[in-house]
């Protein structure tokens, strides 16, 4: 058995821990079709928590009824990504114009790569329109994912919005799945046309509990024939701290001590924590901070002289800055998906082991 472990970004993990039960609403709108409320949902939460893997479970769940699914990452020119690979399933589902050379297939749904003409160019709710309804006569429909919408343009996400909505008031099969930082979806539901998202399955999601981890890695190496000891895989949850990137992380390291060990031991499960901090750092904590300014780091570090949650008022006194000054590096690090909001006046830090790399690297 090859190590089934996947510590990269969106890759589909052996076990989703802890998400039992949250695409039961989406599943459901599936099989109802146009105007379910699941059709609509928004992951939330903090770096390296599992959005882009529940998106890949919702296409998953769509392809399995027959949905058609369009994956997108919200950079620059999403949108009309989206009305391309509109147009060619329309294409491949209709008649097809003239010209069409089909280069590729994909197995599961409806996806094919085309080249098209040059002079075709059709607007892009029509052309959606157009493939709804032959979507709707065949009994299905169609999926849209929007990850990292953190990073979108505003313009094209609001079209977006908008075009979903007139299709939904068509009475047309359509599904709408984005993923992204807690405070930019925030932001985006308070902006003009997509305030209509509102109304969406918002999920915010968290770590896992220690003891799912737990059970979960006790099955997991059991499966593979690497008998864990209950007391060795609690203490490899407990230095996940329920962190689904961590999860992923300590327990392909593990896996590999277990390849090279006739049986694990407290020592193995130490040399695989420690190198699943390690990659965390690298992969997660040093880009995530690639951004911050120089004030934002001094605001950061007297976050990590506290052992929990700290105070804004107790951060200003330490770097001896006015309160609407704190403010905006406080709101700045929110969107950025360093910290997170922990009561009125009080933040945390939303990525799991930040406090030790900056008390380690002042």
């Amino acid at each position: 058995m090859e190590n089934p472990f996947k510590p990269t970004a969106g890759a589909t993990p052996p076990d989703i821990i802890g998400r039992q039960g949250l695409l039961d609403e989406f599943a459901y709108g599936l099989r109802i079709r146009s105007g379910a409320p699941g059709l609509l949902t928004i992951f939330t939460g903090a770096r390296g928590v599992g959005k882009t893997v529940m998106l890949g479970a919702a296409e998953n769940t769509a392809r399995a009824q027959g949905w058609a699914v369009i994956s997108e990452t919200a950079t620059h020119g999403f949108l009309g990504r989206i009305g391309n690979a509109m147009g060619e399933f329309a294409d491949e589902l209709g008649d097809g114009p003239s010209g069409r050379k089909i280069t590729g297939v994909t197995v599961a749904g409806f996806g094919v790569t085309t080249h098209l003409p040059p002079e075709k160019q059709v607007e892009w709710r029509e052309t959606g329109a157009r493939l709804l309804r032959l979507l709707d006569s065949r009994g299905t429909g169609l999926v849209i994912t929007v990850d990292e919408i953190h990073a979108a343009d505003r313009q094209e996400i609001a079209q977006l919005a908008a075009d979903v909505q007139h299709f939904i008031r068509e009475g047309l099969p359509i599904g709408l799945v984005f993923a992204g930082l807690p405070a930019a979806v925030s932001d985006l539901l308070n902006e003009g046309v997509a305030t209509f998202l509102r109304r969406a399955d918002r999920i915010d999601l968290h770590g896992a509990s220690i003891e799912e981890v737990q059970r979960s890695y006790e099955q997991t190496f059991a499966a593979g024939g690497f008998p864990l000891e209950p007391a060795l895989a609690a203490a490899a949850a407990e230095a996940t701290g329920g962190y689904p990137f961590l999860i992923q992380l300590v327990g392909y390291f593990l896996w590999q001590e277990a390849e090279e060990a006739s049986e694990l031991t407290a020592a193995h499960v130490e040399h695989a924590v420690a190198a699943a901090h390690r990659r965390n750092e690298r992969v997660v904590i040093e880009a995530a901070l690639s951004s911050a300014s120089h004030r934002d780091l001094d605001f950061l570090r007297a976050m990590a002289e506290d052992d929990d949650a700290s105070s804004v008022g107790d951060i200003g006194a330490r770097i001896v800055a006015k309160p609407n000054t704190i403010g905006n590096y406080r709101s700045r690090l929110i969107d950025a998906g360093l910290i997170e909001p922990a009561g009125y006046g009080i933040v945390r830090f939303a990525i799991p082991g930040l406090r030790e790399h900056l008390r380690e690297n002042r």
